[in-house]
């Protein structure tokens, strides 16, 4: 069964990718969705039989694949609770992502070549969480790579797409060279890529040392480090984050499903896989903590002034990305997994939900257009409120909630149990900012008045006021945050209406665009009511994970321990971040611009995303850049050309020239070179 839900993807890819535009939109969109709809139908059984105990951790054979010397690696699905989780996580999203590309995709020529991506895609995933050793799990994790630089440029005609795609694979490239060197460092130590077999010995190697870039250090820190620079890479840590908001230029399914609910997760998977080997090295740990508080911390602030409604959700994505990071790094691998699984089911509702928004207004992103879009698209509004209830965590404590409200919770209580209590204070802080921006996205999209092209308050500034482009530049720098209240600012004029939905209503999207939503809001809401016992609580956790990650029964039980204002934390936190984005962005009609404006220094470093990208251009870009221009110019024009191609062509074209002085045409002549050539001859047989 197992074979079954791997390959079949691959094989749908295939034959989409082969057939492409010969086979036809319909029938490669139909074979690539209905395998992936066959394998998610075979992973819930399986995630299921763990639930309830039925099933047993394995590993399916598939063919040998690597042997030399005493290295055997051989190609073999791994298949236990972990795993388990994984498959229902990535072939649910990516069979509901199949389905609402019928509707979003539907006008794009090149249908066949897209789906076949998302499939292949989803293979390599597939085999990146069923690797039973490391080699195996780095072909699916440059799988992945792959699939996402293809997705992401997959308009490819669009210089941004590009950009972005490039950027996203050489990033990830840096993350996965300390990928590469952990597995080469585990085979030194451990003469063996087997995960069972390395995590068997790895507490036998505490207490050693292993050279390192000149020095000793402790062997499990220096390996589990060097594991976690891949994992910074693949899901968009502080520092490796750069690509992920600029992977937003590919069509918005893939965002829903690459970058909120699977590829992004790679890398938490693999420490919570290798958990008894990070359980080993606690220096390691506590970079993960802190790595984690950090990029948790860091996205949040920044996607409170992103107007981009896709680039809200993926710095969302990233700030949720680090509260999984952190709770792994604090011990709490069980609640690590359940906010990947809940995460998973908001998050794809979340960017599916904005692109059924950017669908309904002609493909505008900018929230600052938006306004009062309930009464539009009314079906795509409640999704989007139930993926902002799921990802704020609205719940009442002792009774239930959402499914963010017992898996971010988890996560803050492990971290004070676990005694890391300022990073637990970081956690309640991020939940205050995530409520806020998160709410600031609903209020500016379906509330207020309209602001977009075709409304009776756009048609109004555009008739009445009337300005330069210029001055609506200007004033856009000026007031960065004017995008509340009711009507956009006159000042700005008819340059407020987008281009691009001029005289455009906005109306709901197709029933192929709304089954995905309405099943995904199913999972937000129902996902951590149904199975919090079984991932975090002490009575169900070891039954459960039974072995696949290291879970503390100790900590679970000191979980529920923590004070009351602990557990209620988030809850006040969620509370009052709503509150402000109603005082901010309903209630008044100029607070927003008035708190930009006061606080200009913290905005502009908000907006600049910390000035990150600005740093990596400075530090690393332009000095890239001008090595290759000194490489082109000095030593590839003026050294290698010069004295290579270009100087033997030039001393070809000097002796035919030379030579072309000694053909006269008269016969004196050529008797008289034949004259020395044999005095030459007889002198030369003579001297010798």
């Amino acid at each position: 069964m197992i074979s079954v839900i791997v390959f079949l993807p691959l094989l749908a890819a295939v034959i989409a990718g082969l057939g492409n535009r010969n086979l036809g939109n319909v029938p490669a969109k139909a074979i690539t969705t209905g395998a992936l709809f066959v394998s998610c139908a075979l992973s819930w059984p399986i995630f299921l039989g763990f639930l309830t105990g039925s099933a047993q951790a394995h590993v399916e054979p598939v063919m040998p694949w690597i042997i030399s010397g005493d290295m055997d690696v051989s190609w073999g699905l791994r298949v236990d609770a972990l795993t388990s989780v994984m498959l229902v996580v990535i072939t649910t999203v990516s069979a509901l992502v199949h389905l609402y590309s019928w509707g979003y995709m539907s006008e794009d020529p090149d249908q066949p070549r897209f789906f076949a991506y998302l499939s292949l895609f989803t293979f390599a995933m597939l085999m990146l969480v069923t690797a039973d050793n490391l080699v195996q799990m780095f072909f699916g994790w440059e799988g992945v790579g792959l699939a996402s630089y293809l997705l992401i440029g997959f308009w490819y005609y669009k210089p941004s797409a590009n950009a972005a795609a490039i950027k996203a694979f050489v990033v990830n490239r840096v993350g996965d060279l300390g990928f590469m060197l952990g597995i080469f460092g585990i085979y030194l130590v451990f003469d063996t890529v087997s995960i069972p077999e390395i995590l068997a010995a790895a507490p036998g190697m505490t207490g050693s040392t292993i050279g390192f870039l000149g020095m000793r250090a402790d062997t499990l820190t220096v390996l589990c480090l060097l594991l976690f620079v891949g994992a910074m890479g693949k899901s968009a840590q502080l520092g490796l984050h750069t690509w992920l908001p600029d992977a937003m230029e590919g069509p918005t399914p893939v965002s829903a499903l690459i970058h909120a609910a699977t590829m992004v997760t790679a890398g938490v998977f693999m420490v919570c896989r290798l958990s008894p080997m990070f359980e080993a090295a606690p220096a390691a740990l506590a970079v993960v903590t802190a790595v984690g508080a950090a990029t948790c911390l860091f996205a949040a602030t920044v996607g409170l002034v992103q107007n981009d409604i896709k680039r809200v959700i993926a710095y969302s994505t990233c700030s949720q990305l680090g509260y999984m990071f952190f709770a792994a790094g604090v011990g709490a691998y069980g609640a690590a997994m359940f906010h990947l699984f809940t995460h998973a089911f908001f998050k794809a509702l979340l960017f599916l939900g904005a692109g059924s928004v950017i669908h309904a207004m002609h493909h505008e992103q900018d929230m600052r257009f938006y306004g009062g879009l309930r009464r539009s698209i009314p079906l795509t509004f409640w999704a989007m409120m139930i993926g902002t209830f799921a990802i704020t965590g609205v719940g009442i404590y002792g009774v239930g909630g959402f499914a963010g409200f017992y898996s971010k919770d988890a996560i803050i209580e492990a971290a004070w149990a676990s005694g890391w209590l300022g990073v637990s204070m970081v956690g309640m802080l991020v939940a205050f900012l995530t409520s806020f921006y998160s709410w600031r996205l609903v209020f500016l999209t379906f509330f207020g008045q309209p602001r977009w092209a075709g409304s009776e308050h756009i048609q109004h500034a555009v008739h009445g006021h009337h300005t330069s482009d210029a001055h609506h530049g200007h004033d856009q720098e000026a007031h960065p945050e004017a995008e509340h209240g009711d009507s956009p600012d006159p000042h700005h004029g008819h340059e407020d209406v987008p281009h691009g939905t001029a005289g455009y209503h906005p109306h709901e999207s197709p029933l192929s665009m709304l089954i995905p939503l309405g099943v995904l809001s199913l999972g937000a809401i129902a996902a951590g009511f149904a199975f919090h016992h079984a991932f975090i609580e002490p009575e169900g956790g070891p039954e459960f994970w039974r072995g696949s990650i290291a879970f503390s029964e100790h900590l679970a039980h000191a979980m529920h321990e923590v004070p009351l204002l602990v557990k209620l934390s988030a809850t006040i936190a969620m509370i009052s971040g709503l509150l402000l984005a109603y005082a901010m962005y309903i209630r008044s009609r100029d607070a927003a611009s008035k708190t930009a404006d006061t606080f200009r220094v913290a905005y502009d470093f908000f907006l600049n995303k910390w000035y990150f990208d600005e740093l990596y251009d400075l530090l690393f870009v332009r000095p890239a850049f001008a090595f290759g221009r000194f490489f082109w110019h000095r030593g590839d024009e003026k050294t290698i050309d010069r004295f290579g191609p270009n100087g033997a062509a030039w001393l070809a074209q000097a002796g035919s020239r030379a030579a072309a002085k000694l053909q006269t045409g008269y016969v004196y002549t050529y008797a008289f070179v034949m004259l020395i050539g044999l005095t030459a001859a007889v002198t030369w047989a003579i001297a010798g």
